[in-house]
């Protein structure tokens, strides 16, 4: 299934410009840190501000707090993008790993084999995540989950990018988002008007309530059913694209930023747009939401490729990079270790020396550490969670 294994590591000492050859090479130091950067709010960082916002009660860090929790429906926050992103950065590692495979003469068949077997295993530990290992009634049993979504977006893209040259993976990120919204605007559940997208009334929710089996996070809807992975696969297919710049583009590394940050300008824009037909909407994955976060998502990977690659400034990502590395580790530890207990017992000496209100906060902060050296020891080790 999933493995530990041990693989060089890179210090991110000295300042090293991005080249040709190291960019077809190995991997980018800028997308590990990126998605670092993402996994650091999903193990702590969104309750440090949380927790500084509920001790002060300012209205400035309420509304940072605001942007650390998902809206009810449609809407837009901070936190919506950290789930896209990851995805996006799945597909951006593609022509990294699979693109290099088939480079070094392994056929389609093979690699086809384990890109299925790598989205089913993340399909069944995302099951686990959810459930944990028990025996249980199959209508107790939630099978959507975020490592799911992960797996069978991320497989699907693969196998189109497998099979496909790059303006036919244009074609198929467009069309999804097309079909999908064509979907859920002419069609509903049975009792309400087609293009109806509340949550009771709207297609996807109800085909999911009609074909999932177990129980949907919600009741009525799961925010990761089968029928909204379908343009997550765009999300992914976006990644892919990406990664086909970055690695086999011959043009300049600062023009590919360019490339990168207008195109992030031009999908918000269309996004604001298409919302006004087709609202920006995580629970539903919309296309408009596809279009939202993947431009948010080019706009940062051009500021880390730029600021980290190009540059050569990498000494203030190490921390990111370190949890970049092991992300998935880190994402479903917490069902197997208990990082509270471990913090209490590490660090309520620090909470009770600072005292009531910003004690929380202290312990706030030293939780996200603890976490973090686990994982740089994890780090020094060499020894990486590969699915």
């Amino acid at each position: 299934m999933s493995t530990l294994t041990a693989m060089p590591v890179d210090s991110g000492a000295a300042p090293v410009a991005v080249t040709r050859d190291n960019e077809k090479k190995g991997r980018l130091y800028s997308l590990d840190a990126l998605r670092g950067f993402d996994m650091f709010w999903i193990m702590g960082g969104g309750s440090i501000f949380q927790t500084i916002a509920n001790v002060t009660g300012s209205p400035f860090w309420e509304g940072v707090a605001v942007q650390l929790e998902h809206p009810a429906w449609n809407g837009f926050h901070f936190y919506d993008l950290i789930f896209p992103l990851f995805l996006f950065m799945a597909g951006v590692s593609t022509p990294y790993s699979v693109g290099r495979e088939i480079e070094k003469g392994k056929s389609r068949s093979q690699l086809l084999l384990r890109v299925i077997k790598r989205g089913l295993i993340l399909v069944l530990l995302g099951i686990i995540y959810n459930n944990g290992l028990q025996i249980q009634p199959v209508s107790q049993i939630r099978f959507g989950s975020v490592l799911g979504r992960i797996g069978l977006a991320y497989m699907f893209a693969n196998i189109i990018y497998l099979y496909t040259k790059e303006r036919a993976q244009m074609i198929w990120f467009a069309a999804i988002l097309v079909v999908y919204w064509l979907l859920l605007k002419f069609t509903a559940a049975p009792g309400f008007p087609a293009g109806d997208l509340t949550m009771e009334g709207n297609f996807a929710s109800y085909l999911d309530r009609c074909i999932l089996p177990g129980k949907l996070y919600l009741g009525i809807h799961d925010p990761e059913g089968f029928t909204s992975t379908f343009p997550a696969i765009s999300t992914a297919m976006l990644g892919i694209l990406t990664g086909n710049l970055l690695r086999n583009s011959t043009m300049a590394p600062v023009r590919k930023v360019g490339v990168m940050a207008l195109t992030g300008v031009i999908f918000l824009v269309l996004a604001q747009i298409w919302n006004l037909d087709f609202p920006i909407n995580k629970n539903l994955w919309t296309s408009s939401f596809v279009l939202q976060v993947g431009g948010i998502s080019l706009l940062l990977l051009a500021l880390f490729y730029y600021v980290i690659d190009i540059a050569g400034y990498r000494k203030w990502a190490f921390f990111f990079r370190v949890i970049g590395m092991n992300s998935i580790l880190i994402y479903i530890s917490g069902h197997f270790i208990d990082w509270g207990y471990t913090n209490n017992a590490l660090f309520k000496w620090l909470g009770q020396l600072v005292g009531d209100p910003f004690g929380a906060v202290a312990l706030a902060i030293s939780l996200v550490f603890v976490k973090w050296l686990f994982l740089y020891f994890m780090y020094k080790q060499k020894v990486f969670l590969k699915v």
